[in-house]
């Protein structure tokens, strides 16, 4: 990888999740292994602990539980998080989707689209997936899917 691509990657990073996020991600350009389109265009990012994000034809990531991990360590909470309890948790970690119901707090700056982690109340990441209702109305909707699970923790 260049040093012009890390560059990019980080700073497309850094616009989609916010001051920090391509340090987050993209700690450093020697331990990533990134494939390219036929057209030379990254397209997924992998390090020693897996697939850290795939980069769309649209400009944005779409994170892997590796990426979701570092992201969880880089910034604190709520950021880029749903939090579920103990009802939903197991189906969460397959990869099953989130549901609204079970959603006890959530991000007040998502908005249905984005990115998004999955955490157990404890903390702990379950899944990464896409917010399909504004964070500051998961806790508020009674049904409905609120996040669209993309990897859970057990898959």
């Amino acid at each position: 990888m260049t040093d012009s691509e890390f560059r990019g990657l980080r700073r497309a990073a850094d616009y989609q999740f916010g001051g920090g996020g391509g340090a987050a991600l993209f700690a450093d350009a020697d331990a990533l292994d990134v494939t390219h389109t036929s057209s030379g265009r990254p397209r997924q990012v992998h390090a020693g602990d897996g697939r850290v994000a795939t980069y769309g034809s649209d400009g944005r990531f779409r994170l892997g539980l590796a990426g979701g991990r570092r992201l969880l360590d880089a910034f604190a909470a709520p950021r880029h998080r749903v939090v579920v309890g103990d009802e939903s948790e197991p189906f969460v970690r397959e990869g099953r989707n989130a549901f609204a119901k079970f959603v006890q707090s959530a991000d007040d700056g998502l908005r249905p689209g984005d990115e998004t982690l999955v955490v157990h109340e404890d903390g702990d990441l379950l899944a990464v997936g896409r917010a399909e209702l504004p964070g500051s109305g998961m806790d508020d909707f009674e049904t409905g899917m609120a996040v669209k699970v993309r990897q859970g923790a057990d898959d």
